[in-house]
């Protein structure tokens, strides 16, 4: 199989033939398109908080526990590039169960999406109940992290691992937006 490279199955969800079918080539676009679509949940994410941070949430009731935040930006980075990388290994393995995974991941991605623009968009309008429905999204995209760790470990040690921080921030924010929901 010219083009094509072949790697040791990395758990009991590949099979050594599924393993890295993709050619170089592939790979590198498949990457690309990952990243880009991090940067773009991101970018689309930072133009609702970049016009509220300073607005409604500067004064906002927040919670003890709140990072600064210039704390927000490089942490969301590292874990958009995190998110990317390991969809890409999942992707690259092409072994049983990675459709399935990857369903996962663009379904937490979506709730990624969702939440920002209702937690910092909505609240001007809503006020309270915004921050109540942000809630709702944030538990749920938990969640939709948790099952993407749990499909993405057997295929890719490595890309299980590399969502753990992800869900951890996710738990942490989840906090955040608690302590908004109840005091704002």
């Amino acid at each position: 199989m010219q083009g094509h490279q072949q790697a040791p199955a990395e758990g009991p969800g590949t099979r050594p033939a599924e393993a890295l079918k993709r050619g170089s080539g592939s790979q590198l676009r498949g990457l690309l398109v990952f990243l880009g679509a991090a940067a773009l949940v991101a970018a689309l994410g930072s133009l609702v908080t970049l016009n509220n941070v300073n607005g409604w949430y500067a004064s906002a009731d927040k919670a003890p526990w709140t990072p600064p935040n210039w704390v927000f930006g490089p942490v969301w980075t590292a874990l958009y590039l995190a998110m990317a990388v390991a969809a890409w290994l999942v992707w690259r393995r092409e072994a049983v169960g990675s459709r399935q995974a990857l369903t996962a991941y663009w379904a937490q991605l979506g709730l990624n999406l969702l939440w920002t623009p209702v937690f910092f968009g909505l609240y001007p309008v809503m006020g309270a109940t915004a921050l109540w429905l942000a809630f709702g999204i944030i538990v749920a995209l938990a969640v939709a992290v948790a099952v993407t760790v749990l499909l993405f470990g057997p295929i890719s040690r490595a890309a299980g691992l590399l969502m753990l921080p992800y869900l951890s921030w996710v738990v942490f924010a989840s906090s955040l937006n608690l302590w908004a929901a109840l005091y704002n």
